[in-house]
Order: structure tokens, then sequence, then C-alpha cells
């Protein structure tokens, strides 16, 4: 590892910090590519854990929780350690996120269970938010390794931003409701009842009986109908520019004209842009 790929900084620190932000050299892509793959595979142990498994599988989904959620500790100290600025860091959204994730099954291993408490479930759902920690790969186009365009890129993120409220939603929901509602036994039935009802087709077999579980239904109601149509607006109006040129006369200030124009149509300044009418 070079100077130059680590950023001039050859220190520890400076490769721990290149090693988790680096895309393209093979250590950078086998990292991403793993922490790409234990994300969802910790959240799916949560989903496994709230069927109707036998003991030893039960145990196994555990002791397999507990190995990912070291491991993404130890990922979480190393990016700590090798920021540049390490309050920020620590305030970042995506790392909170990373520790909240995390801290509920530290929490089982580090306390007695008086200490946890008897409804240490309830926390151990919280485990729904890592779903988040995938937005931190599609931040820019180097999403993938640089493989995609940034129309891909925004199609994924409105993806995510449906699935990921699909996925808390639904955790929050079964939390709340699991122990006290019949019909809701897994987080099957918990994410059920979050398509159906964000779907506005709500077929009525299901029906929240806490009041949590009522407001939960509320907020992710809202967060449907304000988050996912503003996301997609962004898309659309991004996708829309794409054909324009950025090129900004003084006199109005509008900026992104059509590709061929030679005026602005605002205000009929001369705007000079080059242009191939075979593409």
């Amino acid at each position: 590892m070079t100077a130059a790929s680590t950023g001039g900084d050859r220190s520890a620190r400076g490769v721990v910090r290149f090693s988790l932000l680096d895309h393209r050299t093979p250590l950078g892509k086998v990292i991403d590519v793993a922490l790409l793959a234990l994300n969802p595979v910790f959240v799916g142990l949560f989903v496994a854990e709230t069927s109707a498994v036998s003991p030893a599988t039960d145990a196994l989904l555990w002791e397999l929780e507990v190995a990912i959620a070291l491991v993404f500790l130890v990922e979480y100290g190393l990016r700590l350690y090798g920021a540049r600025n390490r309050v920020g860091e620590f305030f970042n959204g995506y790392t909170m996120v990373d520790l909240l994730a995390i801290l509920p099954t530290l929490a089982v291993l580090a306390l007695p269970l008086s200490a946890v408490g008897v409804n240490i479930g309830f926390l151990r759902v919280i485990r729904v938010v890592r779903v988040l920690r995938v937005y931190r790969f599609t931040r820019d186009a180097e999403f993938f390794f640089g493989t995609v365009t940034d129309n891909t890129l925004r199609a994924v993120k409105l993806l995510l931003t449906v699935l990921v409220i699909f996925f808390v939603s639904a955790g929050r929901f079964y939390s709340a409701e699991h122990a006290a509602n019949p019909n809701v036994n897994t987080f099957g039935d918990a994410f059920y009842y979050t398509v159906v009802t964000l779907s506005t087709v709500g077929f009525g077999d299901i029906l929240p009986v806490t009041t949590a579980g009522r407001w939960i239904t509320v907020m992710t109601i809202l967060a449907g109908i304000i988050v996912i149509p503003w996301q997609a607006s962004e898309s659309i109006k991004q996708w829309g520019h794409k054909e324009r040129v950025n090129v900004t006369p003084p006199e109005c200030g509008l900026s992104y004209h059509d590709a061929d124009a030679s005026h602005c149509k605002a205000c009929g300044h001369v705007v000079y842009q080059e242009f191939d009418p075979r593409e």
C-alpha cells in the first residue's frame, strides 16, 4: 500500500482509514463485500429468531448473532480510531446507527439478565435499523466499485428507502405487538401487516391491539406518504436534469439549459456550449 493510495498518510491510522473507505483495491473490495453481506445476515438472524425453531437452532442463531456483532464492534472501533475527526465520526448518522444496532446484543453479553431486564427481546429488535447501514455504500458512484451509473444509484436509493421503511416499521410493530396480539407471532406477520398497511389495501386480518402498535402504524403511514414521494421526486428531478448543461447567464441566473440551446430562454443571453448534434 503506497503513500499515494493512503492520501499521503502512512501512519497506522491512515492505513486503517484508507482500508475502510477504499473501494478500488483488492483489500478495499473484500472489506466492502464482507460488511455489505453481513448486514442482511445480521437482520435476517432476528427474523429467523422470531420463528418457531428448535433449542439447538436457537442457540446456533445466537452464536452467529454474537459473532457478527463482534465483527461490527471491531469495525466500529477501527472507524473511530482511523477517523481524522473522531468526534465528528462518532456523531455521524451512519456510525450512530452502527452502534445502536449492536448495543442490544452486547448488553446481553455484558450484563446479567436481571440488569438487562426481561424485555431484552424488545431491545434486540433494534437490530433492524442495521439496514440503514446500506446507505453508507450508496453515497456516491463508488457503489459497487464504480460499476453503476448515477441513475442506477438513484434507483437503488429509492428501493432502499422503501425496504428500510418496511423493515424498520415491521420490526418496531413486532416488538410492540407480538406479546399481546395473537395474530402477530413472527416478524413475517409484522412485515405482512406493514406492507398491506402502506399499500392502503388494509385487509383487516391483522390489527394493532396496543397503543404503541397504533402509534407505530401512524408513524409508518406518515413516513410512507412523506419520505417515499420526496425521494422519488428528487430522483425524477435529477433524471430530468441529466441531459442539460449547467450554464448560468449573469443577467437572470437561470441554470441547466438544454444541451443545444444557443440563447437563454429567460433573458435571451447568448449561451455558448459545445454540442454534438450526432449524439
